[in-house]
């Protein structure tokens, strides 16, 4: 199971990575910017806080606190990143520090304790937290870039009124285990 577990939330990972790449693609640079209010988050803020959480978490992972004494999570929410290039590349870093950690990690790591914040957590659980916040985050960034696109959108997963058919394929195929792949996405798109 184990071996399993880490198969399978390397490619939820890898399957929220690529819905945060193509919301980011389908937004103009204007738009990466565009916050709904002074309390709300753009895309660019997000990715900030994102990268910001993961090299803080996963640097070091199994020998040192999550939380870094140089993170400073507030300036994480300034919406202050200049440019599109610059929002891709704390995309890239952050979830190169990640995926490159995650991808070390061996069956045997899973019922070690980490800590964030002094807080022990087995690797399995501080796997899970992740899991939980990244596509949190995503998801909000999706959002706001199906708002901000309208009509021009193109769905990440079975537009609207497609289900039907969407179905009506799958269940023409043979029986297979499908997972969330880039090769997945690609088909999507």
């Amino acid at each position: 199971m184990e071996a399993d577990y880490l198969s399978s939330v390397k490619k939820q990972f890898e399957y929220y990575k690529i819905l945060g790449e193509r919301t980011m693609e389908q937004v103009s640079e204007a738009q990466l910017f565009w916050q709904y209010n002074a309390d709300s988050n753009s895309i660019a803020t997000i990715v900030k806080h994102l990268s910001g959480n993961m090299i803080s978490r996963w640097t070091d992972f199994l020998t040192s606190d999550g939380e870094k004494a140089t993170r400073n999570r507030e300036t994480e929410f300034d919406n202050d990143v200049p440019t599109k290039a610059a929002v891709l590349e704390l995309w890239n870093d952050g979830w190169k520090c990640f995926l490159d950690t995650l991808y070390a990690l061996k069956d045997e790591d899973l019922g070690k304790e980490i800590f964030i914040r002094n807080m022990g957590h087995t690797v399995t659980e501080a796997i899970n937290r992740q899991l939980a916040h990244y596509p949190y985050h995503i998801g909000q960034m999706v959002f706001i870039g199906k708002m901000l696109c309208g009509e021009k959108w193109v769905s990440l997963s079975i537009p609207k009124g497609k289900s039907e058919s969407y179905n009506a394929d799958k269940f023409a195929q043979p029986k297979h285990k499908e997972h969330f792949t880039k090769e997945f996405i690609e088909k999507k798109k």
